[in-house]
């Protein structure tokens, strides 16, 4: 059975809609489905509608950036109270603090001649504002400029936040992050089950941590992903199995690319989720 459980819309840094992710996920025969939007749950509702009408079992979810001392680490959240008061408390200081620290990084670009309209992009997002907009304003605005600066004509987003959103002589744009301790204290009262999204992303975590995750209230590894290696597959499925950990995997989907130059034009191209391979899965799907 294929499903995927890591999808993301406009409510938070996608380029779809809820209930147009829902139509792809029916056209791609997904049997269930969960929308992760970064903290928020705004298009919980939408997509749920839309995946009752494709009969895709729509799975209540949300990614969270989360700390662990001073390490940082994403966090997926299955099957929690989506209505819960103290939950949306919780988002909403979140995406406020998101706020104010985004129109600082902006501040600081547009104090380097960089053009800007930091309102708009401020305004255009109720919920938690994405990089990947601030990126798509700022790259539109100065194009020529980026170019050169970059020598190249083709440029991809990973470059543009390496280069100029976590660069200290530019501006550097942080996340919101939330204590996992604070996050599993509110698991306990809402219920539902946390997940470490895409372990290896950038370097693979460590055995030690997530034992520690473990004992702290961890629930499972985001294991298949567009993000992962092979190996790291073959890494997370032995640790997986050793800490008696759920299973996961997620397409990580947010947009298909426009660029011509792009001749993949997402993770939905090549890459697919069975159900069967995942230990465990079943408590959540």
């Amino acid at each position: 059975m294929l499903i995927d459980l890591q999808l993301h819309s406009i409510n938070s840094d996608g380029y779809l809609t809820p209930l147009e992710i829902a139509k792809q996920c029916k056209q791609r025969n997904l049997k269930v489905a969960s929308l992760t939007d970064h903290h928020t749950v705004s298009g919980q509702e939408e997509f749920k509608r839309a995946c009752q009408q494709f009969k895709i079992k729509a799975i209540p979810g949300m990614e969270l950036y989360v700390k662990l001392g001073n390490r940082h680490l994403n966090m997926l959240w299955y099957n929690f109270d989506v209505d819960n008061p103290e939950l949306h408390k919780l988002l909403r200081d979140s995406q406020n603090r998101r706020r104010v620290a985004t129109r600082k990084a902006l501040e600081k670009l547009t104090q380097q001649r960089y053009v800007l309209d930091i309102n708009s992009i401020l305004d255009s997002h109720n919920h938690y504002i994405p990089i990947n907009r601030a990126i798509d304003s700022f790259y539109a605005l100065n194009k020529k400029r980026i170019q050169q600066e970059l020598s190249r004509k083709n440029i991809i987003e990973t470059e543009i936040i390496r280069h100029y959103f976590r660069n200290s002589q530019k501006t550097r744009m942080h996340e919101s992050y939330i204590s996992i301790e604070r996050v599993i204290k509110l698991k306990k009262k809402i219920g539902g089950q946390l997940i470490l999204a895409h372990p290896c992303k950038f370097i693979w975590i460590q055995e030690k941590i997530i034992r520690k995750l473990r004992i702290m209230g961890l629930d499972g590894l985001e294991v298949l992903s567009p993000h992962h290696s092979w190996e790291a597959v073959s890494y997370l499925q032995a640790i997986a199995s050793q800490y008696k950990l759920i299973m996961t995997g997620g397409s990580d989907f947010h947009r298909f690319e426009k660029a011509d130059w792009y001749k993949i034009k997402s993770s939905w191209s090549y890459f697919e989720i069975e159900s069967k391979l995942l230990n465990r899965i079943s408590e959540i799907i």
